[in-house]
């Protein structure tokens, strides 16, 4: 069941919720809780759009934005001046928790017996709790007991009284507002839900992905509506059905007035009637743009200029709204270290089925978060995606790699003009320095260290622009995307028409990151304790027997941590304090050796059989000699959405024997 509340002038927040294996769900505005507020009842029965029956207006009235809520216990006893009376004019000690007292026995006198004139803190509760709105309260309001010794040293009384959690003050806000059914059912973004399958060895396959019409619950006489939905497979099985969906849809809290079915549905169908006409004068807009960039040179034929491409459901897609700012919040404090989260991502080509290529597939980025692997356009549109929202001017660049492989990259353009290339696959850097073909070099130039060739076309989310200079070499390739003589612009318009937030073509605003549910320090002692009986198998049955030392692994761990680190930031740090506890622990005479690998998975049968293909590891594993004393340091470092990296060191020690 999916519970929606809807709440005007909120921050879009999609939810992710992971539904059996593992499946998100996301949708324009957030589905989260807040502590609604009415517009003012005249009749004093608190009746507003079906969220709330306490007129809190009544209590939070008056032109200040601010209410004080901190009372003593003297307020409490009799008010300020002793008497039970309020000195004129006096609101900052105004005894609201009394106020709210009465205000809900006037709206709850049905409710109360006769006699009852007040309402006790427990009463208080159940009252709130039964109209729906205590979760949503207690999120900013709390009970806490307050201590006025100084005020009063001569009273051990505590008093009880209401506090915000950020401070003393409750601060009104136009945003906790319920949203009516009218201005619901014209926010258009759908609820986008994707199905994993996850096999017992952690292996991720995406089996579906849906974009789910949540508005005809707005249509149900009691707010609750069951749909029936076929979920089609992704690629290549894209017109295959993998099976049905039963969902149950309820607005919460219920909407005081609901539309009439004929209403909803002639809001859809004008809906897509206006999508089907935006695509149609964009993808006329295209063919007009391509024929001129083919008339400014007829080789332009041949470069990689992608303006659609397919989603996982087979749909085709303008590329700039596959790339969106996103901000990671407190999950990633650094580019670079968004640039190392997207490269622990698994890689993984869409597959095909025979020969032929190359599968045609860009991953939504939803999709490519739960599957937590994909092909390295989705790597760059994450990557161009957080780029965006720290602050840089990003874009993801299509074109080939060594001997004509397509390949998608990330660029970003520094306000000095610095060009900077992200490999997304790897999150290496690289500065472009344009060469001119024609002036003769001053001295010998060195090969780029980048492994791209060419380059078709840049795009992010709100630019498309084709490269239209006489090469498309990127060694000699001028990056002034402003010179249209060499690169042309699509129609930011065009672009906004099908891709700006909010438009009806464009995809659901793009989920937050979650953060690792992965304990990093249990899952590297289980990865070694796994891969220490593995090497003990396998010794065994070479006929050697196998001796740990277990302050020698310990030593590993600062490499394992310097080699991560030089990843994240490209310097290297901390080596020396390791090789100077390597040759303290060391004796003289002895050999020591070491082999630390990369892995971006956490099975440890598989990362051990990688390993043995090294011919240098598996000397260590399988080390003969006099007094072999073995050692492994496993450290895993988690990054958000459960992606880790996982470093692996192998080492021994012998005696060496001449």
């Amino acid at each position: 069941m999916v519970a929606v509340q809807w709440e005007e002038g909120d921050e879009c927040r999609p939810a992710k919720n992971r539904v059996g294996g593992k499946a998100k769900t996301s949708s324009s505005q957030g589905l989260r809780a807040a502590a609604p507020s009415a517009p003012r009842d005249p009749g004093g029965r608190g009746q507003a759009d079906g969220v709330l029956r306490v007129p809190w207006r009544e209590v939070l009235r008056g032109p200040s934005t601010y209410l004080p809520l901190q009372k003593t216990e003297r307020d409490l006893e009799g008010g300020r001046n002793g008497s039970g009376e309020r000195a004129p004019g006096d609101t900052s000690k105004m005894d609201v928790h009394g106020r709210i007292r009465e205000i809900l026995a006037e709206t709850i006198r049905e409710e109360l017996a006769p006699d009852q004139q007040q309402l006790s803190t427990e009463d208080l509760i159940k009252a709130l709790r039964r109209r729906g709105i205590i979760d949503d309260v207690m999120k900013e309001l709390n009970f806490v007991t307050d201590s006025v010794d100084q005020e009063l040293p001569s009273s051990p009384k505590q008093s009880v009284c209401f506090t915000d959690k950020q401070s003393t003050l409750l601060k009104k806000s136009d945003g906790t507002r319920m949203a009516d059914s009218t201005t619901m059912l014209s926010i258009s973004d759908p609820i986008h839900m994707v199905l994993i399958k996850t096999d017992i060895f952690g292996e991720t396959t995406l089996v579906a992905s849906y974009f789910l019409e949540w508005r005809s619950v707005l249509g149900s006489e009691n707010g609750v509506t069951n749909l029936t939905v076929e979920l089609m497979g992704v690629g290549t099985e894209s017109k295959v059905s993998v099976g049905i969906l039963n969902i149950k849809l309820e607005m919460y809290p219920p909407l005081n007035q609901t539309l009439s079915q004929e209403v909803v549905n002639t809001q859809l169908a004008l809906e897509r009637q206006k999508t089907a006409e935006k695509e149609r004068l964009f993808l006329v807009y295209a063919k007009q743009w391509w024929r001129e960039y083919l008339q400014i040179r007829p080789s332009h034929n041949s470069r990689l200029v992608k303006i659609f491409a397919q989603d996982e459901n087979g749909i085709n897609r303008p590329v700039c709204s596959y790339v969106k700012p996103l901000r990671a919040g407190r999950l990633l404090d650094t580019p670079r270290q968004a640039a190392r989260f997207v490269n622990v991502l698994g890689y993984e080509r869409a597959p095909v089925i025979g020969g032929g290529g190359k599968q045609e597939q860009w991953c939504t980025l939803l999709a490519f978060l739960c599957r937590n692997k994909g092909d390295c356009e989705d790597h760059a549109n994450l990557l161009c995606s957080l780029l965006l929202g720290y602050g840089l001017e990003a874009f993801v660049c299509v074109g080939t790699k060594a001997k004509g492989v397509p390949h998608a990259w990330v660029m970003t353009c520094g306000t000095d003009g610095t060009i900077t290339f992200w490999e997304s696959l790897t999150g290496h850097r690289y500065i472009h320095k344009s060469t001119s073909p024609d002036e003769p070099p001053i001295a010998e130039q060195s090969k780029p260290l980048y492994p791209y060739r060419t380059i078709g076309c840049v795009f992010n989310h709100q630019m498309f622009l084709g490269n239209c200079q006489p090469s498309d070499s990127v060694e000699i390739c001028v990056f002034d995307l402003n010179d249209e003589s060499k690169w042309k612009p699509m129609s930011e318009e065009a672009i906004k028409s099908v891709c700006a937030p909010g438009a009806t073509t464009s995809l659901p605003p793009f989920p937050p990151l979650c953060a690792s549910t992965i304990d990093a320090s249990v899952t590297s002692n289980e990865i070694e304790m796994q891969l220490r009986l593995l090497v003990s198998e396998h010794r065994k049955d070479l006929g050697l027997t196998t001796v740990w030392e277990d302050q020698l692994s310990y030593l590993l761990s600062p490499a394992l941590a310097s080699y991560e680190f030089e990843r994240t930031t490209s310097i290297s740090a901390g080596n020396e304090e390791f090789q100077d506890a390597i040759r303290r622990a060391v004796p003289d005479g002895h050999t020591f050796k070491g082999f630390p690998i990369h892995f971006v998975y956490r099975n440890a049968r598989r990362a051990f059989a990688t390993c043995l293909r090294s011919p240098f590891c598996e000397e260590i594993i399988c080390c003969r000699g006099d007094q072999v004393r073995l050692a492994v340091r496993v450290r895993v470092f988690t990054y958000p959405e459960s992606a880790c990296a996982v470093w692996i060191m192998f080492a021994c020690k012998y005696r060496s024997v001449l």
